[in-house]
């Protein structure tokens, strides 16, 4: 029996993107042909699994490709610890393929897998999920739990200017105490944020002396509650000036507990992730990716 060429999975989200994102996808299954990587788009989740569990497809594959969001990613490392991956742009944020410089373009992302540089990154787990960019309690997290409340489909920027709107008006900012590797910070906050990777929505950097392969959580704790407050927070984090506030303390560790008197919303990676108490762990050096 003749060996299994390397092979390429490429799991696809089919709700990620426009209408362009079958042609950005037919253009990276071409030039991985030319590159002698043969492509296989899986739309189906067990699909994909099924054909990992043939050991001899599975030894020569060389990585999986989440053509989607973050999203896509996330489900790809939830699913196949231990197996390469590479991105492939096609949802609304894209905030671990900007991140890491990896653009929305078939040609050049397929000489990126076939040159095969790798960067190996931490990970945090929350439960038994894994995650890859931050995870918060507070506004941030309750505006995520209403716009995927609302959601009937393909979300974009513009689902979440209903919800902003109502946790502004809405959210009663209770009291979140913080305990980090194991022992009470005697610190509490109002909106709390957890950041492995330094990459958030709208470009801004929540937690500038992160770093995605140092093996800590980088927590941001934002003391003050209000509607004002939240504004004053978002626009001090759109100037880059949020870590230079006397109210929002600056911590890190390897493993996070979050407890409050009254449940908070919580959301991982933008999915809502449940409420409090909450504990979080970081997972070093838990995923290779391809990069540029």
């Amino acid at each position: 029996m003749p060996a299994v060429e390397p092979w390429v999975a490429i799991q696809r989200n089919p709700t990620s993107g426009t209408g362009g994102a079958r042609r950005d996808l037919l253009e990276l299954v071409k030039y991985l042909r030319i590159l002698k990587l043969q492509p296989k788009i899986f739309t189906r989740r067990e699909r994909l699994a099924a054909a990992l569990a043939d050991p001899e497809r599975r030894a020569a594959l060389n990585c999986i490709v989440a053509a989607g969001g973050d999203g896509t990613f996330r489900d790809i490392v939830n699913r196949y610890p231990g197996i390469r991956v590479a991105l492939f742009p096609l949802g609304t944020e894209n905030l671990v393929s900007r991140y890491l410089k990896i653009p929305r373009n078939g040609r050049r992302v397929a000489e990126i897998i076939a040159a095969g540089k790798v960067v190996t990154l931490d990970l945090g787990r929350f439960g038994d999920r894994r995650f890859a960019v931050m995870a918060s309690a507070g506004f941030d997290a309750d505006v995520i739990h209403r716009a995927h409340a609302r959601r009937s489909g393909h979300i974009s920027r513009w689902s979440y200017l209903q919800p902003i709107a109502a946790s502004l008006r809405i959210y009663s900012h209770p009291e979140l105490r913080v305990f980090v590797n194991g022992a009470p910070t005697h610190e509490t906050c109002r909106l709390g944020v957890l950041v492995n990777l330094p990459a958030y929505a709208l470009g801004i950097n929540m937690a500038s002396g992160a770093r995605d392969n140092d093996g800590l959580f980088d927590l941001r704790l934002f003391q003050r509650s209000g509607a004002f407050q939240m504004w004053r927070y978002f626009l001090n984090l759109m100037w880059g000036t949020h870590e230079r506030l006397p109210d929002v303390k600056s911590i890190t560790g390897t493993k996070v507990r979050w407890e409050s008197d009254v449940p908070i919303p919580i959301q991982v990676d933008g999915d809502p992730a449940g409420l409090t108490p909450a504990e979080f762990e970081i997972l070093p050096g838990a995923v290779e990716v391809v990069v540029p």
